[in-house]
């Protein structure tokens, strides 16, 4: 099988995984830059273009699409599926979920309990606002922001209503969510893969911070989830229409509360913290899907 991964830079831990499972596996894998490809469209013939030459036919593609580059990341995607080529995340599915306010309706409309969440088009009534999720404290946040970017406590409802009207002054659009206190700072990461999912973390917030990112200080560690939390992370990622992706939740005393669903979730913190080879699980959701034979190595790689 030879297979495309769609990555800016090929020594992130993410990509190098990627290629590696796929090496293990007797595979042949092609880290290529989205934003270099140049795409070709005519009757019955559509090619990419990267680097001077046509791209071969490949077998299969996982996307790995920053939020910077979602709309013309996704019409790489497109075009290879315009190849009959197999995409770990389809486009459409891409473009849904980095869409934060649409897929937060998609998966309320699925009766998936969620923060209590107010959108806005700039109002300036803060008080509805406020009182719409219950009250301060409040966490707002950007609707573009990513990795605890753009995403901030509001203690108090004073805090709360300078912070709202800072952001659309600057013609910023942004979510209000209840905080969900009991939390303690800290969410779990749920990574599905074709339906199933392969791994779980909990991810702590360090001291004096209420954002449990990773990279921004946070620890982690591995959890057992409960019946709901599987089914709740399951159904979320079923709804959007992806077939890999991360699910974060908050553990709530009303059940589990999805705060997001992310379409390129990174593999580093998952893999260390489970010890489960969640690389490999995606290459075999590639195998089940595509015809191509296991063992076929290409020769001809691309100098991505």
């Amino acid at each position: 099988m030879r297979v495309a991964i769609l990555s800016r830079n090929a020594n992130l831990y993410s990509t190098k995984r990627l290629v590696e499972a796929c090496e293990k596996r007797g595979h042949t894998a092609d880290v290529i830059d989205a934003l270099k490809c140049t795409l070709v469209m005519e009757k019955n013939n559509p090619s990419i273009i990267y680097k001077g030459h046509v791209l071969p036919h490949y077998d299969a593609v996982i996307p790995r699409i920053g939020a910077s580059v979602t709309f013309y990341g996704s019409a790489v995607v497109r075009q290879f599926e315009m190849q009959k080529v197999f995409s770990a995340v389809e486009s459409q599915a891409l473009i849904r979920s980095r869409d934060k306010l649409r897929s937060l309706q998609i998966l309320s409309r699925a009766g998936l309990d969620l923060p209590k969440t107010v959108f806005t088009n700039y109002s300036r009534d803060t008080d509805s606002i406020l009182k719409g999720v219950g009250g301060a404290p409040v966490i707002i946040k950007l609707l573009e922001g990513t990795q605890g970017l753009g995403v901030v406590l509001a203690e108090n409802e004073k805090a709360a209503a300078s912070v709202i009207e800072a952001f659309h002054g600057l013609k910023a659009r942004v979510i209000v969510q209840e905080f969900v206190k009991e939390a303690g700072g800290a969410d779990v990461r749920v990574f599905v893969v074709d339906g199933k999912v392969v791994g779980a973390m909990k991810r702590q917030a360090k001291e004096g911070e209420f954002r449990s990112n990773l990279h921004r200080g946070g620890t982690s560690s591995i959890i057992k989830l409960t019946r709901k939390e599987q089914a709740a992370a399951i159904l979320a990622v079923k709804k959007l229409g992806l077939s890999v992706a991360g699910v974060d939740l908050l553990q709530s005393k009303r059940g589990p509360l999805i705060l997001e669903v992310n379409s390129s979730p990174g593999l580093e913190g998952i893999e260390k913290a489970t010890g489960i080879d969640i690389a490999e699980k995606i290459v075999e959701f590639l195998e089940a899907n595509t015809k191509a034979p296991k063992k076929r190595i290409q020769k001809d790689k691309i100098n991505a």
